[in-house]
């Protein structure tokens, strides 16, 4: 990283809660999970004086980590934080999608692709089944299906429910930081199983995280905004309060207001993704108001 900025992920569970980036960052980066761990080094840094910028560690599915990390910086006393800003989300459901549709590139088209990532709360699980669903409709693979670390289905349900479905070969698609254990597969006559992975190799990794806390540090010098306000508002339309029975219509007189480096995706039919009339996935993201992130063509381009 560049000058003396002290440089912050915060991660959920898509990251192992910090255990998934062991080794894989550089050394200068603390590694936190969300929380009173980010309380304390947020307040550390800032008793040092160190300009401190929070990357929170998500690639898509944890909107909650963003308004939970932006939270944390609010409730650190002033004189505690000295200067932090919250930079984007390391990644989008945009880019999750980029992503697995790279990492599927690379892995023999007769093989199954079974997606797996940690569970997470139930509207995060659904996302991953649209965003597999995106991955097989826009690759080549005729088979690809989702499972769950902790959830359900898991992977050794995952792979049963792939070998019924007529698969003679599986492949783990990671879409975490962490990789999935490779199951024992059950039956007189399993199918081999593959791992691919990491989803995110080390290098492009550090180069997507260093762009980040870059994109931050100007935001902050030239706009004066530190993050936390879009931070707050991340996973409003997350959940529950954002679902409609039939018939319901969409007005809530809410503004448009998008969380960092999301795109327009509210849960009707809205979606940005490749084959819509103005696609951004995998083409420069549709941002407003916020420095955008990489486009996941560059992204694709950088991990091919």
């Amino acid at each position: 990283m560049t000058d003396s900025v002290a440089v912050v992920a915060v991660c959920g569970h898509e990251a192992a809660y910090g255990r998934a980036l062991d080794g894989v960052v550089d050394a200068g980066v603390s590694v936190v999970s969300s929380g009173r761990e980010l309380f304390r080094s947020i307040a550390e840094h800032g008793r040092r004086g160190a300009e401190t910028v929070v990357v929170p560690m998500t690639l898509g599915r944890d909107p909650e980590l963003v308004a939970d990390t932006a939270r944390t910086l609010r409730a650190v006393p002033a004189g505690e934080r000295g200067t932090t800003v919250l930079a984007e989300p390391f990644g989008t459901a945009q880019h999750l999608v980029a992503w697995l549709r790279a990492a599927a590139g690379r892995v023999s088209g007769d093989s199954t692709l079974l997606v797996t990532a940690p569970s997470g709360d139930p509207f995060e699980d659904a996302e991953l089944y649209r965003i597999a669903a995106l991955v097989r409709r826009y690759g080549r693979h005729a088979l690809v299906e989702v499972a769950f670390a902790g959830g359900d289905p898991d992977p050794a349900e995952g792979i049963r429910r792939c070998r019924l479905l007529g698969a003679q070969r599986v492949t783990l698609l990671p879409a975490a930081f962490a990789l999935p254990d490779a199951p024992e597969t059950a039956g007189a006559q399993p199918v081999p199983v593959d791992l691919a992975g990491p989803l995110v190799p080390a290098s492009a990794l550090r180069r997507v995280l260093d762009e980040r806390v870059t994109d931050a540090r100007r935001r902050l010098r030239e706009h004066g905004d530190d993050g936390v306000s879009a931070g707050l508002t991340a996973a409003d339309n997350h959940g529950h309060s954002h679902t409609h029975p039939p018939g319901e219509g969409h007005d809530h007189g809410h503004a448009h207001t998008h969380a960092p480096d999301e795109a327009h995706d509210h849960g009707h039919h809205h979606p940005h993704e490749p084959g819509h009339p103005h696609a951004h996935g995998p083409g420069p993201l549709h941002t407003h108001h916020r420095p955008s992130a990489p486009g996941a063509d560059q992204v694709i381009r950088s991990i091919a």
